[in-house]
This record gives structure tokens, sequence and C-alpha cells, in this order.
């Protein structure tokens, strides 16, 4: 965007604007007095000449008083006009309040002909005065600002829009995008779907039914965007609304809830742009119980893997509770580092005091055993985990070390140390796995059950689906892949999946850390499942590009280990119902804990003594003799599944 390089002179010294407002003062008693005398035959110099500075004095503090001048003029707006309005009414009142006192009570007493030509007025002349005045003011101030929009506005960019919503907020939005001075907004109309309201005009603006608008009607005017700005509107009517609107060639563009609007306003730089995370295709869930931070009092608090993307949010959200030590552990110093600058904006010194950073990994036994004994943490949120399907398919020692051995020593060591809680964060993968990194979750959450049976702490797992906007998720490849021009590359075009926020993730871990009595597996009830071509066809759109015309889709084959379909729940698993109807608790058998922990001691110390690349498929085998419903997929490891079978 180019901008005028005066434009940012252009802010008229206020004294210039006093001078300018007596000026009209003083041309328009002159001009009131002459029309008005005139036609009496009774216009006199001699009185003008004592009259005028005298009324121009009045006026001039009045203005001083309710500081007229000091609005920015290229931002006049109604609030410019009542403060004319108010000053220039008061200054009218004391005129006649001086003149009428001195007509009544002290004209025929003093007897002095000059106090007479100065205090001695006509009241219609001051009234019509009072006019003139005000009208030029304001007019004035008007002209300042189109001198401004003329001269100092006409090299920005131009963003034709529409506005949808014709309520208050709809009205604010148009306010606030006119007396912009960064972004040249021109406001086209209003939508609606308001029956009564299609057709009517606002300030000259028309109301327009959302059938009116299609593609040759935004070419016709121009639109290049369309700013939806309803407040509290549901994800259904959203998802309904942006599906009607996508096909368009615009960008569409949503206001925030007035929660996150800044002192109770909101600036056309907080107007974002309709991401996919708003889409979901469901309500989204919220939980927001105020027992958890009663429950997070005073305690000292674990997080692992904190500078992931759930991890981090999780860290955040309880770094504005009432805890008494917090310790965030990650490998990721960099990532760590993020965190820590970001809660040094977001929480008081005394907060941050209380907080630890520490760079190390749950797969260092001896480092975990350190930080427990020093520490003795009270609820643990364990986060870290391999999670990149492709890469763990490749290196399963690595998913293995990580996601299994990490958190056996983990749970093990809050068992040793009398924790309270051990809250782990799983995935939907785990379920039926067809993936080594799925099936290494699973080991874990059969690791963590099996535990919870001979442990006083309480071991809870939670497990969700595809978190959008974290870290290797689809959104930011598809995000990456626009602003590169495309093509969005889609695995399979049956390809499905549950998804969810990051918010709303971590509300479940944090739930779960209040509800779970131990030996539990949280899910969510996440809707139906979204197809990820659909998802793309609706980034792309969303964009403000044409599918395929602009930007096209293509189908690049399944990865190793990648299944179709994602399930949240196991065959062999039954559902109980909490005291939320979206959260869902799943009951998993625990029958075979002696051998299955015998069994997962073993393949971590097979993981450990590895040497050679060749003998991964002795850990995979080890894996499915502990999952036997892993079956893999696109893998390498199918050759396996057959041996498993015949056990």
């Amino acid at each position: 965007m180019i901008l005028n390089p005066f434009s940012q002179h252009f802010n008229t010294p206020r004294w210039v604007v006093l001078v300018i407002d007596i000026l009209i003062v003083f041309i328009s008693y002159i001009l009131s007095n002459f029309i008005l005398n005139s036609f009496l035959n009774t216009f006199s110099v001699e009185k003008l000449v004592y009259k005028l500075p005298f009324i121009t004095l009045i006026y001039t503090l009045c203005f001083l008083y309710f500081k007229t001048y000091k609005g920015i003029v290229r931002k006049t707006g109604l609030k410019d006009a009542e403060n004319v309005f108010v000053s220039n009414t008061t200054a009218f009142l004391i005129l006649f309040f001086i003149s009428f006192i001195y007509r009544q009570f002290l004209e025929n007493k003093l007897n002095l002909p000059n106090l007479s030509l100065t205090f001695r007025m006509s009241y219609s002349v001051i009234f019509v005065h009072l006019f003139i005045t005000t009208v030029a003011m304001v007019i004035a101030r008007l002209y300042y600002k189109w001198i401004y929009d003329y001269f100092f506005s006409k090299n920005k960019v131009v963003q034709r829009v529409f506005i949808y919503g014709a309520g208050d907020s709809g009205l604010i939005t148009r306010d606030i995008l006119q007396n912009d001075t960064q972004y040249n907004n021109k406001v086209i109309g209003f939508i609606d779907d308001n029956q009564s309201k299609i057709g009517t005009f606002i300030d000259g603006l028309k109301i327009y039914s959302i059938n009116d608008i299609d593609e040759k009607f935004i070419d016709r005017n121009d639109i290049s965007e369309i700013i939806i700005s309803i407040q509290n509107i549901k994800t259904n009517q959203l998802l309904n609304l942006s599906k009607s609107l996508e096909d368009l060639n615009v960008n569409i563009k949503i206001i925030p809830p007035i929660s996150n609007w800044i002192d109770g306003t909101y600036k056309p730089n907080q107007i974002k742009q309709l991401k996919i995370e708003d889409l979901l295709g469901r309500e989204s869930i919220k939980l927001k119980n105020p027992i958890i931070n009663e429950n997070i009092k005073g305690k000292r608090v674990l997080v692992t893997g904190a500078a992931g993307s759930i991890g981090s949010e999780i860290s955040r959200q309880i770094a504005m509770m009432d805890f008494d030590q917090l310790i965030l552990i990650d490998q990721a110093e960099s990532a760590l580092y993020d965190i820590q600058q970001s809660l040094k904006n977001e929480i008081s010194e005394e907060k941050q005091k209380r907080i630890d950073y520490i760079v190390s990994s749950v797969r260092d036994n001896k480092r975990m055993r350190s930080l427990f004994d020093k520490y003795h943490p009270q609820v643990i949120f364990h986060a870290a985990a391999y999670k990149h399907v492709p890469l763990m398919e490749k290196f399963p020692y690595e998913a293995i070390n990580t996601n299994i051995y990490g958190t056996k020593i983990i749970a093990d060591l809050a068992s040793e140390f009398n924790s309270e809680k051990f809250v782990m964060v799983s995935t939907d993968k785990a379920v039926n796995p067809t993936n080594v990194m799925g099936a290494t979750k699973r080991v874990a959450e059969i690791y963590v059950n099996c535990i919870n049976e001979s442990s006083k702490t309480n071991y809870i797992v939670t497990r969700f689906g595809n978190v959008l906007g974290s870290n290797g998720s689809v959104i930011p490849l598809f995000k990456r892949q626009l602003e590169n021009g495309g093509p969005l590359t889609v695995t399979h075009p049956d390809i499905t999946r549950f998804f969810m926020t990051i918010p709303e993730a971590c509300q479940l871990v944090l739930e779960a850390a209040i509800m779970g009595k131990g030996g539990e597996i949280f899910v969510f009830d996440m809707g139906e499942s979204m197809k990820i071509i659909d998802l793309a066809k609706r980034m792309i759109r969303l964009s403000g590009y044409k599918y395929p015309e602009e930007i096209d889709i293509k189908i690049v084959g399944l990865r190793p280990g990648e299944k179709i379909y994602e399930e949240l729940l196991a065959n062999d698993e039954n559902t109980v119902k909490t005291h939320h109807e979206k959260i869902m608790i799943a009951k998993v058998n625990t029958q075979k804990c002696h051998d299955n922990k015998k069994l997962i001691e073993e393949l971590c110390l097979m993981s450990s003594t590895i040497e050679k690349h060749e003998q991964v498929m002795g850990l995979v085998a080890k894996i499915k003799e502990i999952v036997p419903e892993f079956i893999s997929q696109n893998s390498e490891y199918e050759k396996l599944d057959n041996i498993t079978y015949e056990k």
C-alpha cells in the first residue's frame, strides 16, 4: 500500500482551527446583522462595531472551555458536531442572558449610550447568528476532512466493502472503517437476512438480501471484501453463511467477539480473515469449569512437552491460575524460550519467579528423577511426544523411546513420588492403529492404565482428534502451499479427520485433571469427521482464490501408516457419560496388565539397545504383540501382520 508522504503532516495546528472558528463568528455576525437589519432599514455600522468584539469574545471563551478546536479535523464526526453545537448554544444563552439583564434592570438606571451599543442586542440577530455560525463551523470541518480524503487518500488501495449484518455491530463496523486513516475503506452497503430490513437504507447505504449477492453483483460493484459483523453468531450459522459466500471472488472477514475488543472498542486491524478454525461444522465446545483453578491453586504443576502446540497452551492457561510452582520441560530450547518470553508479557513478575523453564528430554531417566526429587510435582500434564506419522514410521525406535519409554519414566516417577494426578495427552490415532506413531501412543495408554491399578496416583488419558493450527497439522501446510501459489496436496480424496481447536483440546486436558479418578480415557464428542479435500477447497475459497482455476488440489497418495478414517473409540471400549454432554469416558480392558507391563519393559530395553536400522522389524513386531489390533497400512511392516496373527 502506498501512502502520500504529505498525509502524515496533515494535522492542522489547533490554533489555526481556533482562529478560523473566530473568523467564522466574526463574519457570521456581520452577515446576520446585515440581513435582518436591512429589512428593517435599521442597519448601523456604529452598533456593529461596538457589539462585534464583545460577541466574538464570548464565543472565543466558549471555544476555549469546550475545546472545540482540539478535535482532529480529518476525523470529524457526529461527536465533533455535537461539541460545536453545545459550545455555540452556550455562547448564545450567555449573550441572551446579558442582554436581558441589561434591558430589564440596567439600561434606564445607567443611561450610558456606549454600553447600550454594546450590551443591548437583538434577540433575533444573535439567534440567526447562532444558526449560521454552527452550520459554518461544521461545514468547515467536513470540508477539511474532504480535502484530506481527496488529496491524501487517493493513493491508497481502495477496499470496497460490504458488511453482513445491519444491526448495531454492523453500524459500529461501518463507522470504524469509514474513519480509518490507514486503509481507504469504502462501505458500499449492508447484507442482512431480516426481511423487514431488506431494501431499506441506513445513512444512504442500501441493505441487500444474501440472495442478491452473486458473482455478477460482486463484479458490477467491484467488491473486494465482505465483513461478517454479527455478535455471538452460532457456528452452524457461520458455517452456512460462509458456504454461501466462499464461492464468490471476495475476501471474507469477521469481527472479533466483544470480549476481545480492546477497551470496549475494536479497530480495523482487529478484523480478521475468516479461518477454517471458525468453521468446524459444529458448535465450539466450552467447558470453563471454575473448579479447575481451585484444584490447581497452591499446587506444584509439571508440564512435559511444554513448548509444543498443546503443551504451550496448557502452560499458558495454568500460568493464569493460582499455582504454587510451575515446571515447564521441553527439549526444544528455542520454542521453550518463546514460551518464556510470551509469558513475561502476560503474567506478573511474582508469578514469573514461580515458573522454571527446563531444557531436557523425558527420555533422560536420571535427569527426570533429579527434577522429581527437587520439585515433587503434585499434578503432571504429560504432553511430550513424537507425533508425525511418516517420520515415526521410518524411525520407530525414536517413537518408542519418546512416546513409550518417556511416558513410562514420567509415569513411574509420578507413582514413586506420590503425585496426585498424571494426565496424559493421547491421540485418536491410538485407536485401532495403522502406524507406528499411533501404536506407540496406544502402548503408552496401556502402560498408564496398568500402573493406575497399583498406584496411589490417579492416571488419566485424554484422547482427541487432529488439532487445528498445531505444529505439523494440515492447516499450516495448506497455508504454506497457498502462499506458494499451490497446489494443495491431499493424500486421498476420501480421507477424513476429526478436528478440534487448540483451546478445546486444552480445555479437555484441564477438565480431565479435575474429573478423573484414575484409569479413564476421556474423549470428546467431536461431531462428524471432515473430509480433508473439502477442507482444502474451503481454505482456497476463504483465501480469495477460485478452485480449481487459480489454485488446484493434487492427490498424492496415502503416506506410510496413514489410514483413511480415524476413530475415537476402539471396538472393545465402552463409553460412559459424564456431567458434560460432549465428554465421554472410554473404559478399556485391563485384564492383561501384568503381561503387558512385562512386554512394554522388554520393548523399552530392546529399543535402547538397537544398533542397526534393520532391527526395527523386531521392535514393531513387539508392538504388534502388545497391541494386536495394530494392522499396518501402506507400510513395510505389513508383512509382520501375518506373523502376529499366527501367534
